[in-house]
């Protein structure tokens, strides 16, 4: 692509972009590294640093418009690092390669040599650029539907792994944020021969005891206690107030309060 000229290289990164800038200066100069302009002073080019700066806040803006809508529920200090696992130079660089950005870059002889075109850095600031470029010339709502394009797998990648987050890493941070305590959970009982025992847990914050369930392992047992404290946190109530959890230690049917939790991942991890 280096013998692409100025005209080529933005209709190249239209095509892959799936948008046409209103203002196609602005696409040259997201494409415009300062080694380029180093080598061709007097030109009339300007590199894409100002744009950088700006990009990163449109792109912070966009991505954090579509977890808020995502996860209604959810406080800053949680959407916060959200966003940041996806807008960031690792997950900003692999969409730039997806879009093949490298190739339509121009670089000076120098930054040519040196692998420029592949470095995770240079993809970064150049993706930062070419959506502030987008942004200046049409406004947010293209920035939106680029959000939606390309870093779709971004987002439900945040999603999912959001889904694969065990009950006791919720509750503890849950119940540090709410109580300011940590989670302990302590054995109860253990029933049966060694290879099908049956393990009882319960789960205290402070002196109560918010939950106990039973697993075929004490970490099956300890999750399952976690979520039935989860779930009484998440109402605002305290041990004996509602049925998700247990009233008092050694309550009758206390055990089978703990509501079942969501079916995840099979631990086969030894009791």
């Amino acid at each position: 692509m280096a013998t692409l000229q100025p005209a080529e290289r933005v209709k190249a990164l239209e095509d892959r972009l799936g948008t046409a800038f209103s203002r196609p200066e602005l696409g040259l100069t997201a494409l415009t590294h300062k080694s380029w302009i180093n080598e061709h002073r007097g030109e009339g080019f300007q590199d894409n640093e100002r744009l950088e700066f700006l990009g990163d806040a449109v792109l912070n803006l966009a991505v954090g418009h579509r977890l808020m809508e995502r996860f209604p529920q959810m406080k800053e200090g949680e959407l916060t690092p959200l966003r940041a696992r996806i807008v960031n130079e690792e997950g900003l660089s692999r969409i730039a390669r997806r879009l093949g950005l490298g190739e339509l870059l121009q670089l000076g002889r120098g930054e040519e040599l040196s692998g420029g075109r592949e470095k995770s850095s240079l993809l970064a600031n150049a993706l930062e650029a070419v959506f502030a470029a987008v942004y200046l010339g049409s406004g947010l709502e293209p920035v939106m539907g680029l959000v939606d394009r390309h870093f779709a797998e971004a987002l439900e990648g945040v999603a999912q792994a959001l889904s694969r987050q065990d009950y006791k890493t919720k509750l503890q941070e849950a119940a540090q944020d709410r109580l300011k305590l940590t989670p302990r959970y302590q054995i109860v009982s253990e029933v049966g021969p060694d290879h099908e025992k049956i393990f009882e847990v319960e789960v205290m914050l402070g002196s109560d005891v918010y939950a106990r369930a039973t697993g075929r392992s004490k970490k099956d047992a300890e999750q399952t206690a976690a979520h039935g404290a989860l779930v009484l946190l998440d109402r605002g109530e305290k041990p004996g107030q509602g049925a998700a959890g247990t009233a008092n230690p050694g309550t009758p049917g206390a055990s089978e309060q703990a509501p079942a939790p969501v079916p995840g991942p099979k631990d086969d991890t030894p009791a």
